[in-house]
C-alpha cells in the first residue's frame, strides 16, 4: 500500500502492528510499548526507506527484533498476577470463538516459529516479505511456517487445549 507520510502509515499499520505485537507477546500493556517504539523508529527512518513495500517490512523486522530484544533482557513474564479480570480485547484476532485458543498456542510455540506464523497469516505478508522482516532465507520461512503450523496443530488437538486457552485469556 503507498503512504503518502508517515501519518498515513502510522494511521493505516499501527492497528495491525499492534494486532502482531500482541500474538507475539501475550500481553497487551508490552504489545502497546513495543507497537509505539516500532512506529518511533520507523518516524526516524522514514526519509530513508525509498520503496513502499519495504515500509511495512521494515516496521514488522523492527517489531520482530524489539520483541526478540525484550525476551533476551527478561523483562517478558508469561504470566502476570492480579487481582482484576482485564478487559477482553475486541478486535479481528477476537472475531473468532476459537480465538482464545489459538492466542494461547502461539505463545507456547518457540518464537521464531511464533514470528513466521504472525507475519504469513495475520500481517498477511509474503514469504519473501517475512524473510526480509525476519532477515532469514525464503526457505527458513517456508520450514518455520511448516513446523509452527505443525506444532500449532498438535496443541491445538491436545487434551491439555481447553487449558492453554483458559491461559491465555489471563496472559
Amino acid at each position: 500500500m503507498p503512504y503518502e507520510t508517515f501519518d498515513d502509515f502510522a494511521r493505516v499499520g499501527s492497528p495491525r502492528l499492534l494486532g502482531a505485537a500482541r500474538l507475539l507477546l501475550g500481553d497487551p500493556q508490552l504489545a502497546e510499548d513495543l507497537t509505539q517504539e516500532t512506529l518511533i523508529r520507523v518516524y526516524r527512518s522514514w526519509p530513508s526507506i525509498r520503496v513502499d513495500a519495504a515500509i511495512d517490512s521494515y516496521a514488522y523486522r523492527t517489531l520482530v527484533r524489539l520483541v526478540h530484544r525484550r525476551r533476551m533482557r527478561g523483562f517478558h513474564r508469561r504470566e502476570v498476577p492480579t487481582s482484576l479480570v482485564p478487559d477482553q480485547v475486541v478486535g479481528e484476532v477476537d472475531s473468532d470463538h476459537r480465538a482464545p485458543l489459538v492466542r494461547a498456542c502461539l505463545l507456547e510455540l518457540p518464537a521464531r516459529q511464533r514470528a513466521t506464523l504472525v507475519l504469513r497469516f495475520y500481517a498477511d505478508l509474503s514469504v519473501e516479505d517475512t524473510a526480509k522482516a525476519m532477515r532469514c532465507t525464503p526457505g527458513t520461512v517456508k520450514s518455520q511456517t511448516a513446523k509452527g503450523l505443525r506444532n500449532l496443530k498438535a496443541l491445538m488437538t491436545s487434551d491439555d487445549a481447553g487449558e492453554f486457552a483458559q491461559q491465555g485469556e489471563t496472559r
